[in-house]
């Protein structure tokens, strides 16, 4: 558990020109502007609390593989896997590389504090204009490294596993809403509690409805789709995330929310560009959900490296989730 301490959603003090629940200078120390948001409640105390998770010494990857993103959506380009052989080339040795190209927002990824700014004026977490971000690394994705990584108590809510449970019939290609209503029986079915400072995984159905489909409906539904599976962008999830004060969020869809979002309460707006918070999608959350049926529990250890790429907007995440 977290030993910083945070108000409460309707305790938030105000910011200038933003709507309340803006939490910019809260982290800051010593008149430094703060660059990792919400990852600053992983405190050494959480850490050393979430190691309390390791019980079986089972592990889970929750990075997609690169090569299934065979159709990113939003006119993303695909990965592109190239390989080298330099013993054809001359090379005295038996050698290869590999170069891969990715657009980092393509497959499992970490939305960066550098993606996405507030939808009514342009701003990025702690007040950097849009028009001002590439003329400065502030608030890069390089910073979550520079912290020592990602590092503490993951909790799986699943949402697939519930739906078979209480026979409701969704389609992960429209804007299904998981309320937050669901997700609070969730954890109560799962018998999971949320601990500030946990990071917040919500398994929607996106990943496990891609993978059993043909690249024909990969195409149709995804490259060219417009509506997918995922959290409720509504005030009281909104009030329901800042309050659990999670250490960041994340899921299998490809937007985390319900997509499109719909202002005032696009969550994407909240969780990066008024909290800093952390933002996964498209993680692979089939094993864990699996390993997390099998063993009973929904709640383990989790290490995340991003790429420490100077300025960095997004990052494939890395992550592990131990039991």
């Amino acid at each position: 558990m977290s030993d910083l301490k945070l108000p409460s959603w309707k305790d938030l003090p105000p910011v200038e020109g933003m709507p309340h629940g803006c939490a910019w200078g809260l982290f800051d120390k010593d008149g430094v502007r703060d660059e990792i948001g919400t990852l600053n409640l992983l405190t050494p105390e959480t850490v050393v609390k979430a190691r309390e998770e390791i019980q079986s010494g089972k592990s889970v990857v929750l990075n997609w593989p690169i090569d299934h993103v065979h159709e990113p959506g939003f006119d993303r380009i695909k990965p592109t896997i190239n390989i080298t052989d330099w013993r054809a080339k001359g090379s005295p040795w038996y050698s290869y590389d590999d170069e891969i190209s990715i657009n980092t927002q393509s497959g499992s990824q970490w939305d960066g504090l550098r993606h996405w700014g507030h939808s009514g004026t342009g701003l990025y977490y702690n007040r950097i204009h849009h028009d001002e971000l590439l003329k400065t690394d502030r608030i890069g994705i390089d910073h979550w490294s520079k912290r020592g990584g990602i590092v503490g108590r993951g909790v799986l809510l699943d949402y697939v596993a519930y739906a078979a449970r209480h026979n409701i019939a969704y389609d992960a290609m429209t804007r299904h809403r998981i309320t937050l209503d669901v997700l609070k029986d969730i954890a109560k079915e799962e018998n999971v509690d949320i601990h500030p400072g946990d990071i917040l995984l919500v398994r929607s159905g996106w990943i496990k409805w891609y993978n059993e489909h043909s690249p024909e409906e990969r195409v149709a539904k995804v490259k060219n789709g417009s509506e997918y599976v995922g959290v409720d962008g509504s005030e009281e999830v909104v009030q329901w995330i800042w309050n659990s004060h999670f250490a960041a969020v994340g899921g299998d869809a490809i937007g985390f929310e319900a997509w499109p979002p719909q202002l005032p309460w696009c969550l994407h707006d909240f969780v990066l560009a008024l909290w800093g918070m952390p933002l996964g999608e498209l993680w692979d959350l089939e094993a864990l959900a699996a390993e997390c049926e099998s063993q009973q529990r929904w709640s383990f250890f989790i290490t995340s490296a991003p790429l420490n790429t100077p300025g960095g907007i997004a990052s494939p995440p890395n992550a592990i989730a131990v039991f």
